[in-house]
């Protein structure tokens, strides 16, 4: 695969983690630029080893894992987008201005693997090309990494725009890219049989 078409491939795979991390940046009150390289760095080093763990399983048995990919990946979405969709119900209006400076470990990494479960599927694919996996994960790692960063950036700005309500669409849009991946997938589906 020549650079161009891993670089077209990493971007390709890099935009579910940078609308999922403008979400995440809309919900935090003025993240910090370490918070924000903390998320990059988390979505952009789980994109990269999950295109090696799909190397590795296509090796062994891909047509088992790609029968559930977009289901687990879907759920996560789902269960992600629906839990901050409640907590900002839950929330009164004036504890609206105390929104957290940082999302918890947990919620990144569950947010990352979801949006990287493609790549995943990709990686399946490209073990029966003749592709070096390292270098093709590290680039789709570091494109994952640039574009969640800018998307946390892009989102400190949006979420004071739309204050109490950024919470409410980040899990809608969470939940949105959810049903996308499922749809794809059983579209594909339908269309193989």
């Amino acid at each position: 695969m020549s650079f161009y078409a891993t670089l077209i491939l990493a971007l390709a795979l890099s935009m579910d983690a940078f609308a999922v991390a403008i979400c995440k940046g809309a919900v935090l009150h003025k993240p910090r630029f370490r918070e924000i390289l903390r998320t990059g760095f988390i979505f952009g080093f789980i994109e990269a080893i999950t295109p090696i763990i799909g190397w590795g399983i296509g090796i062994l048995a891909s047509q088992y894992v790609i029968r559930w990919d977009h289901w687990i990946a879907f759920g996560l979405l789902f269960v992600l987008g629906a839990r901050m969709i409640w907590q900002s119900i839950k929330t009164k209006d004036e504890e609206c201005c105390s929104k957290p400076s940082s999302h918890s470990s947990t919620s990144l990494i569950f947010s990352a693997i979801a949006t990287s479960l493609d790549a995943m599927a990709i990686g399946l694919g490209l073990a029966f090309l003749q592709v070096d996996i390292v270098h093709t994960a590290m680039t789709i790692g570091l494109m994952t990494m640039i574009m969640a960063t800018i998307g946390m950036m892009i989102g400190r700005y949006v979420g004071p725009l739309l204050g109490k309500k950024a919470e409410i669409i980040g899990g809608l849009v969470l939940i949105g890219i959810g049903f996308n991946i499922l749809f794809e997938h059983l579209e594909l589906f339908m269309y193989a049989h």
